[in-house]
């Protein structure tokens, strides 16, 4: 039985905090993201750094830690001829360098719950790997299958390193995101969706935003439903 965790800290603590930005993060500390992979590439060559980021965040008072997996991905990771073998260990070491942050903010502050630390393994949309800004216009379409075929390893090297949740992130279509859905049922995982906005009315590809919410909050394993990468006044307007 999947278990959700998410749920389950939001109604013992009415609110969770959530971690800031990590390819910010990461510039900061020097890191060039002017890459295809994003902050996937310092996976690569720099890993430490991100459990860093993930520290800091939990020292600043964060409660969820998303990993650096958004931009992750089996066809990501092909053109830079890793092997599929290769791509699901980087993709699990996010998982694995979130944890040791968790682990390393525990033995540093005893005091706290280590209940109320999560780690939400972040799956980012296949508009995301094109890295031409689709993920915010949902200007692409695969077929099921090809969505899926997208998303699996990724999906497994998440719920198999251990994330406590996943974290379907800026999503544009809801195709796509009913694909993952599917998928969450069969991996027995919880986790949050949150899309990317056309208008105050509607996600990127143009579903009104309330058949969005009403695929996401019927869905058993959907612990929360949010909108992020959005103008303020989007936001606004659409709450």
């Amino acid at each position: 039985m999947a278990q959700h965790l998410l749920a389950d800290l939001i109604r013992r603590t009415g609110s969770v905090v959530i971690d800031g930005a990590m390819s910010t993060a990461l510039e900061k500390a020097g890191c060039d993201l002017n890459d295809k992979l994003w902050s996937a590439r310092v996976l690569i060559e720099d890993p430490d750094k991100i459990r860093q980021v993930h520290l800091d965040y939990f020292e600043a008072g964060a409660n969820v830690a998303i990993t650096a997996s958004y931009q992750a991905t089996e066809a990501g990771f092909s053109e830079r001829g890793i092997n599929p073998e290769a791509a699901y260990d980087l993709i699990a070491q996010s998982v694995t360098l979130a944890k040791q942050a968790r682990a390393d903010f525990l033995a540093r502050h005893p005091e706290k719950d280590p209940k109320s630390l999560l780690i939400a393994g972040a799956i980012g949309p296949y508009g995301a790997y094109l890295a031409n800004g689709a993920e915010y216009t949902g200007d692409y379409h695969l077929t099921d299958s090809q969505y899926r075929a997208f998303h699996q390893l990724r999906m497994k090297a998440l719920v198999e390193a251990g994330a406590d949740f996943l974290g379907v992130e800026t999503q544009a279509r809801l195709d796509e995101v009913k694909v993952i859905l599917d998928m969450m049922k069969e991996f027995d995982a919880a986790g949050w969706v949150t899309f990317t906005l056309k208008d105050s009315g509607h996600i990127a590809d143009g579903t009104p935003i309330e058949e969005a919410a009403k695929v996401c909050g019927n869905h058993p394993l959907v612990d929360a439903i949010g909108i992020n990468c959005v103008k303020r006044e989007m936001v606004a307007d659409a709450l």
